[in-house]
C-alpha cells in the first residue's frame, strides 16, 4: 500500500513571507480541488505529564491571529488545553498530497466572539452543543436524544438559543508551521516557518 506522489516542487522562493498567507494560498487549492471538509484538522492535546490525545475538528476561522475551533470547554480537549496549552493542529490534504503541521499554543476567545459564531450555527447544531456534555460518560444514546427533545421543546425553530456556558472557542498562535508536499521516491518537500524575535525563519527538513 505505497502510492508514488506526482507533484510540483515547493520551493523557498516561491512561499510567501508569513505562514499563514502561505496557510491561506494553499487552503484556497484544497477548498477548490474538490476534497471532503478541507477545513477538517486532527488536533492533538496533551496531559501535563505528556499523556496526548487527538480527534477530528473543523476549522472555523482563521487569520493573522491564528486559527480557531470550538469545544466544550469541559470536553477532554479542553480540559487538557486548560491545563496545559501547547496544541499541534494536522491539516491532511491526501488529495493533494499535501499537509500542513501547525505546533503553538491554544487560549480561550472572547465571550462576544463566541456568542457571534454561536448564532451562525443551524438550530440543531444549537441544541445539540447544549444537550451535549462532551466526554463524560452517559447511560445510552436514548438519554442524549431525550434530553436533545427537551431542549428542542423549550427552543423551538426560530427562537433564539443561547451560547452555553461551558462552550466556546479556541484561538491556537502558531509557534511553526510546516508545509509537506509529496513527491516521488520520498523526496518530499518540508518547509517550516519557525517564529523569531525577527519575525519568521524557513528551514528546509529532510523528508
Amino acid at each position: 500500500m505505497r502510492e508514488q506522489y506526482r507533484s510540483t516542487a515547493l520551493l523557498e522562493t516561491e512561499l510567501a513571507p508569513a505562514p499563514m498567507d502561505q496557510f491561506a494560498r494553499w487552503f484556497k487549492d484544497a477548498a477548490s480541488g474538490g476534497l471532503h471538509e478541507p477545513n477538517a484538522m486532527i488536533v492533538s492535546t496533551a496531559t501535563p505529564d505528556g499523556r496526548p490525545s487527538s480527534r477530528t475538528v473543523l476549522l472555523k476561522q482563521y487569520d493573522g491571529r491564528g486559527f480557531v475551533f470550538y469545544t466544550n470547554y469541559t470536553s477532554r480537549k479542553g480540559r487538557e488545553l486548560a491545563a496545559n496549552p501547547h496544541i499541534s493542529l494536522l491539516f491532511p490534504w491526501h488529495g493533494l498530497a499535501r499537509q500542513v503541521i501547525v505546533t503553538g499554543t491554544a487560549s480561550r476567545i472572547g465571550r462576544d466572539e463566541t456568542a457571534a459564531y454561536f448564532r451562525t450555527r443551524p438550530h440543531g447544531s444549537q441544541l445539540g452543543a447544549w444537550a451535549s456534555e462532551q466526554s463524560s460518560v452517559i447511560a445510552s444514546r436514548e438519554e442524549l436524544l431525550g434530553t436533545y427533545e427537551k431542549l428542542a421543546t423549550r427552543y423551538p425553530e426560530g427562537e433564539q438559543v443561547p451560547a452555553p456556558p461551558e462552550w466556546g472557542g479556541f484561538r491556537v498562535v502558531p509557534e511553526e508551521m510546516e508545509f509537506w508536499q509529496g513527491h516521488e521516491n520520498r523526496l518530499h518537500d518540508r518547509l517550516r516557518y519557525v517564529r523569531t524575535e525577527e519575525g519568521w525563519r524557513v528551514e528546509r527538513l529532510s523528508p
